[in-house]
């Protein structure tokens, strides 16, 4: 039996309060030895690359490709990476930091747009899909407030938290969106989602994966294992 439009609100609520959760972890910068604080850094960078290209694997282009012909597939698909293309060097002729803020929003949005789209429709696993998203959601908090406080022009803390607290706030208003609006419309839907996995491949390898490496440590290549393992395990409960 559908769900209605508070249940999809509460849902996307809760898989959003870990962004700012995450966010509010990042504050443990400074608290811990030099060279743990930046083995820690590249590995959660790394955890958030996996998590993200399996969200692309794994939810995004599946549901994408399963009601969308080849070629609007490929017209979405390439549309998303050359739309954020343009997005990322307009912002970095800004100064701004939020290439790990958007990828995040790429994420967590549209799988939002999805699980509201899912409760209207009486899909099973909606419940799932809400806590594979809130999952998704803790490093990736961690990571963009991480970005946006880091170097001399960072923003400061709080207001970087509060920032962060306004895209968990987006989460429910997409899950409305999809509850009122593409529950009947699921071409519209996928191309949404293979929208989005365009702009997070584009971003996963122009400014997330580069800042992985790191000398002589192991822990970052092993998080970006461990990351892609979450998105599968989560797919793997929610089908």
């Amino acid at each position: 039996m559908p769900d209605g439009p508070l249940t999809a609100a509460l849902y996307a609520a809760l898989a959003g309060l870990p962004i700012i959760i995450g966010g509010g972890l990042a504050r443990l910068e400074g608290l811990l030895p030099g060279w743990l604080d930046m083995e820690l850094r590249h590995t959660v960078n790394a955890l958030v690359g996996g998590i993200l290209l399996a969200a692309v694997a794994l939810v995004l282009v599946p549901r994408g490709i399963e009601v969308l012909s080849p070629l609007a597939v490929s017209l979405c698909l390439a549309g998303g990476g050359v739309l954020f293309l343009w997005i990322d060097k307009a912002l970095s002729e800004s100064g701004a930091k939020v290439s790990q803020l958007l990828a995040m929003l790429l994420d967590y949005l549209p799988e939002a747009i999805a699980l509201g789209a899912m409760l209207a429709s009486g899909a099973p696993a909606a419940l799932l899909l809400a806590l594979l998203i809130g999952l998704q959601n803790l490093p990736e908090g961690f990571n963009a407030l991480r970005e946006m406080c880091g170097g001399r022009h960072g923003l400061p803390f709080g207001k970087a938290l509060l920032l962060m607290t306004g895209c968990a706030l987006l989460g429910p208003l997409a899950a409305l969106g999809g509850h009122a609006l593409l529950a009947d419309q699921p071409q519209v839907l996928g191309g949404v989602m293979l929208t989005a996995a365009g702009g997070i491949l584009y971003l996963t390898f122009q400014d997330i994966a580069p800042q992985v490496p790191l000398r002589s440590a192991w822990a970052p290549p092993l998080g970006a294992v461990g990351g892609f393992l979450i998105g599968v395990l989560g797919h793997m409960l929610v089908g």
